[in-house]
């Protein structure tokens, strides 16, 4: 069982800047995934960014030069520096553990087994 709990949202200005947390706890293993995902209601989580136990990162096309996702280890929480933010990224954003072995940085959130409550972040114009 792997816990998350993530922080760090709130409501900005187009333009702004807000960085999320997410401190995990309860993996042991040593290959896993994490990532962030964003879900508006009535809509399918998608993926925002991603990262492996190695430091590889993908991110997905609408946040490529704007967002970044960091993790120093698997001791240490996960970030997500959003900068340049649009009204059009406002969601709640969650935060995904594999909690197994996972290929590369996956952006497939399919590849998640547990997801954080979530945080909201609202951008207004």
């Amino acid at each position: 069982q792997v816990l998350q709990v993530e922080s760090g949202g709130g409501s900005v200005q187009a333009g702004g800047s807000l960085r999320l947390s997410c401190v995990a706890s309860g993996y042991t293993g040593t290959r896993y995934c994490m990532g962030w995902f964003r879900q508006i209601p009535g809509k399918q989580r998608e993926a925002v960014a991603s990262i492996d136990e190695v430091g590889r990162t993908k991110y997905a096309d609408f946040v490529k030069g704007r967002f970044t996702i960091s993790q120093d280890n698997a001791n240490t929480p996960l970030y997500l520096q959003m900068n340049g933010l649009k009204p059009e990224d406002t969601a709640m954003y969650y935060c995904g553990h594999s909690g197994s072995w996972c290929a590369l940085a996956s952006l497939n959130k399919n590849d998640y087994s547990y997801w954080g409550q979530g945080t909201q972040v609202t951008v207004s114009s």
